[in-house]
């Protein structure tokens, strides 16, 4: 039941060598036909290491060997960011070794969000579903225009959905540790590729990804470095479920917020983006504000 990955990932792999075979439509704009070696690589590799997690229940000291190795196959095979648009006016132009180091860091913070994000039914591959359609319709339009990337997007798009019909709840297959880490894969490669569309990504993934950075600081405080490896039920969406929340209603909470903040990112200029971002984050420390006081609040009645 744990192996609903290697589903997405043998169908995205079939559509995409079928059309690179017999088609220019993939590689028609900057992406390369090793861009696309390195991502299936990337992919096949955590779908190695999801396995042997999956069968083994390794240690998460080792389970974190197969995303790194994933995002430097990636990078090796040339996936990279040029540029980057300053939110407060004019272009930035990265070195090869910038963009290395930002690509690794991206693609470790997409991959662990998205891991992190699969604790119910549906729930990370619906998020990265709203991120590629975002990035689909990104670059649809006039000012974008990026045919390659769209159809991959929708590739993407289609093995998420196919998969997500047995992944909602009550789920009958689940994404196990190589399809929650390569779900965030693709939507981060495509954030790449797509000239660096870090920002409507970001503003997708807002809420699970600052979730994630106020668990591992939470995690930190409580223990140090090893405490950070060591899992838990205080993610927001079991919190959520703690409170009575059922799944699907937690699932449609978490797409209409990335639908909606994604939905934005078609409208918005790199120093508004920045605005909602901001925005994000803001509700976020509310929330977090909400749990924390909650949890005193039941220490000090027991």
């Amino acid at each position: 039941a744990r192996l609903g990955g290697l589903a997405i990932f043998f169908a995205l792999s079939a559509v995409v060598i079928g059309i690179l075979a017999t088609s220019e439509a993939l590689t028609s704009g900057e992406i390369t036909l090793w861009h696309y070696v390195g991502v299936l690589l990337g992919g096949l590799i955590l779908m190695i290491g999801g396995f042997l997690d999956d069968r083994f229940d390794l240690p998460a000291q080792t389970t974190i060997l197969a995303p790194i190795l994933a995002a430097f196959c990636a990078i090796g095979f040339g996936i990279e960011v040029d540029k980057l648009t300053n939110p407060f006016g004019g272009v930035m132009i990265l070195t090869s070794f910038q963009s290395d180091i930002l690509v690794f860091i991206w693609l470790m913070l997409v991959m662990y969000t998205t891991k992190f994000l699969d604790g119910l039914d549906g729930l990370a591959t619906s998020v990265t579903s709203v991120g590629a359609i975002m990035i689909m319709l990104l670059s649809l339009t006039v000012t974008y225009f990026q045919p390659d990337v769209a159809l991959l997007s929708a590739v993407t798009i289609g093995a998420y959905l196919g998969f997500l019909f047995w992944n909602v709840h009550p789920a009958s297959i689940f994404l196990g540790e190589g399809g929650s880490t390569f779900v965030g894969f693709m939507l981060g490669i495509l954030a790449v590729i797509s000239g660096g569309k870090v920002a409507t990504a970001l503003l997708v993934l807002g809420i699970p990804l600052l979730d994630v950075v106020w668990v591992i600081t939470r995690r930190f405080r409580e223990g140090g470095i090893a405490r950070v490896f060591v899992g838990d039920k205080k993610h927001l969406h079991h919190r959520l479920l703690a409170l009575g929340w059922g799944q699907t209603r937690i699932v449609i909470l978490y797409v209409a917020v990335a639908a909606a903040f994604g939905v934005s990112a078609l409208f918005l200029q790199s120093r508004e983006k920045l605005v909602a971002l901001i925005i994000l984050a803001l509700v976020m420390l509310l929330t977090a504000l909400f749990f924390v006081q909650k949890e005193r609040h039941a220490k000090d009645q027991s």
